[in-house]
């Protein structure tokens, strides 16, 4: 069922944020080490150069000249400490870079940013449903009871009701799919052009806004006629609708702009100044606060 898929598309999505979170936090971690691992190398060649002073002075003491298979031995003993403690340190030193990672202002602001964006997919794909489920269990099958011999309702009626509302569907199911081609690509993840997509599409937001309360006054004078009221709680019946009426998938888009303005409003307050995304973020934010007043 539609439930059991959520739980495991939760669970799944569990998983995959603690791998995005370790991916995150080795990749940075890592950087971090690389000019320690530099530093060391450094101050290697350096004991190697002393090592190689100390070699000479030991052979112009000896009374005659060994061979190089009798140095050696030294010389290789003095190396495979040095690898354990280079080894040993580098493992010491992930460690602590990573510890103070997680535990950094940084880290904890890039997992709340992180759980925002994921949130905001799960919230994404419960609206396509919610707008799945409006146009194809009842604007499309009023549609075609409108074009029957005897039709429950007009055309003209069905249109004031769903005013928008496939096209709206349209682009949300481009915009989810936006969203999830982003999260594939973890942990580059650029959202601000997919608002660029859907800021120019505002105007069928604003149609559908403006609509709704008229929608609502013809679906109750639509809904004195007995045969269309029967026939819309033959489709309120169906299980894809939960229980819920027509009116409640109608009020649905109502509260998506809102939403994005709220998840915009988060999703910067833990986004750096000095982001990539910065500015984009704060002007889808600022043109979906003019389409709300």
């Amino acid at each position: 069922s539609y439930s059991d898929i959520l739980i495991e598309r939760e669970v799944l999505m569990q998983k995959y944020i603690h791998l995005v979170q370790i991916v995150e936090t080795e990749k940075i971690a890592a950087n971090q080490l690389r000019h320690q691992l530099e530093d060391q190398d450094t101050e290697i060649e350096r004991l190697k150069s002393e090592i190689v002073a100390l070699n000479k002075t030991k052979e112009k003491m000896r009374p005659y000249q060994g061979n190089q298979e009798d140095e050696d031995p030294d010389i290789k003993k003095i190396k495979k400490v040095q690898s354990f403690m280079r080894g040993w340190l580098c493992r010491r030193k992930w460690k602590t870079i990573v510890q103070d990672y997680i535990c950094s202002p940084h880290a904890e602001s890039m997992r709340k940013r992180n759980q925002i964006v994921f949130n905001m997919v799960e919230a994404e794909s419960e609206y396509v449903h919610q707008l799945y489920v409006l146009v194809n269990c009842f604007l499309r099958p009023l549609r075609m009871a409108a074009s029957s011999k005897k039709p429950p309702i007009s055309h003209d009626d069905v249109s004031s009701i769903f005013l928008n509302s496939e096209t709206i569907m349209f682009l949300h199911e481009i915009f989810h799919q936006g969203l999830k081609a982003r999260i594939a690509n973890w942990p580059t993840l650029i959202l601000a052009d997919l608002f660029d997509i859907l800021l120019p599409m505002l105007n069928i937001y604003q149609e559908f806004v403006r609509n709704h309360q008229y929608s609502l006054q013809v679906l109750a004078n639509c809904k004195q006629n007995r045969d269309f009221d029967k026939l819309l709680k033959q489709y309120e019946a169906n299980p894809a609708c939960e229980g819920r009426m027509l009116e409640t998938f109608l009020t649905y888009p109502m509260f998506q702009i809102p939403r994005y303005i709220i998840t915009l409003h988060e999703l910067l307050a833990h986004t750096p100044h000095e982001h990539v995304e910065r500015k984009s973020l704060e002007f889808a934010k600022s043109k979906l606060e003019e389409l709300s007043r």
